[in-house]
């Protein structure tokens, strides 16, 4: 198969911006450029597996560990919300991450976007569009005064929370099985943040957000519900999934959900175990389609932030997942939306 057979995919979530900053090589550039073994997202494994952009998240680490030690591989229903985050620490990081993706547009390895125009642009022209996210928003203060600064840098998306609780509300801790109503709902500065988000188009993503918060923000926001890389709750009942309300509650308001590759958000097990079958990826996407509709689904792979099935292994492996629709029967329309359409539909209603 060669680049121009491939079925363009625009996905809902990634870290790649993690991994880098990370990363002990110093030219993060010429690491994502030339590309080198490990990680599952750079620029020549990109153009293989026909990856035409996505949310390019910042996520503040945790202090005590340089990698995201809070998410287990064995399922527990008993385990517990990591500690927050310090803002201090975690603007530093936010604003060193940022960095490197300013750095990369430079250096010509993608363009960060700051509308859904810009993105079909930027996909026309065969650079990754990459739109800036930000996931767990610990870096801004309650008064919003950085949500601004972020905004004019071309911040376009934000979850709230990670799993873990801040200044605006709680994450759901990694629990299986367990339901996503772990904890209280948005603080008030939670609940001026929606609305900021809204008049600022950024769009806001609950993926993290435990169910609580979720309803503050169904109630108080005026821009459709998004969930950028969450799964079905009734197939694996992990608190991070969606329960058949939250699905109904996005599908009202003309929203959306990316399929996460995670594999413990995917197995019916809970078990983060990388021989995990494109079947049962599928199974989530039919789910979904049967609770959101066609126009209602994406992709949100969570790669270089999730262990996903070996027979993806990385961004290179996307065109067998949009095999293994074709496969099932999904026309060449239904399988675009849910590659790449559907999210730029939803961009052009959330961010402008």
């Amino acid at each position: 198969m060669t680049e121009t057979d491939l079925v363009p995919v625009f996905d809902g979530h990634n870290d790649t911006l993690l991994r880098l900053y990370q990363s002990k090589d110093t030219d993060v550039e010429k690491l994502f450029i030339e590309g080198k073994s490990g990680g599952h997202i750079d620029l020549p494994r990109a153009k293989a597996g026909g990856f035409a952009g996505g949310m390019f998240a910042i996520f503040p680490p945790p202090v005590e560990k340089s990698r995201r030690g809070a998410v287990p591989l064995a399922p527990s229903s008993a385990e517990p919300l990591p500690p927050e985050v310090p803002r201090n620490e975690a603007l530093t990081s936010t604003i060193a991450m940022a960095s490197i993706l300013f750095r990369l547009e430079r250096a010509g390895a993608l363009t960060v976007c700051r509308s859904a125009g810009d993105v079909r642009n930027a996909m026309a022209q065969g650079s990754i569009a990459a739109v800036f996210h930000i996931e767990g928003v610990e870096a801004i203060d309650p008064e919003l005064t950085m949500l601004d600064v972020l905004h004019e840098a071309g911040l376009r998306s934000l979850g709230i929370v990670w799993s873990r609780p801040n200044a605006f509300g709680h994450g759901v801790p990694f629990r299986f099985p367990s339901s996503p109503d772990t904890g209280p709902g948005l603080t008030d500065a939670g609940k001026a943040l929606v609305k900021a988000c809204n008049q600022l188009k950024i769009m806001i993503d609950l993926s993290h957000l435990n169910e609580k918060g979720f309803r503050d923000v169904a109630d108080l926001s005026d821009a459709p519900l998004v969930a950028t890389h969450s799964n079905v709750h009734a197939i694996c009942g992990h608190s991070r999934n969606l329960t058949d309300w939250q699905l109904g509650a996005i599908r009202e308001t003309g929203g959306m959900v990316g399929l996460n590759f995670a594999t413990g958000f995917l197995r019916e097990d809970g078990r983060m175990n990388a021989d995990t079958s494109l079947d049962i990826m599928v199974r989530h996407i039919d789910s979904l389609l049967q609770a959101l509709g066609e126009d209602g689904v994406g992709l949100g792979s969570d790669f270089d932030g999730a262990m996903i099935p070996a027979v993806i292994g990385d961004v290179a492996g996307l065109p067998k997942l949009i095999d293994a629709l074709t496969a099932r029967g999904f026309g060449r329309a239904l399988v675009e939306k849910i590659a790449y359409r559907n999210w730029l539909n939803m961009l052009e209603k959330t961010i402008g």
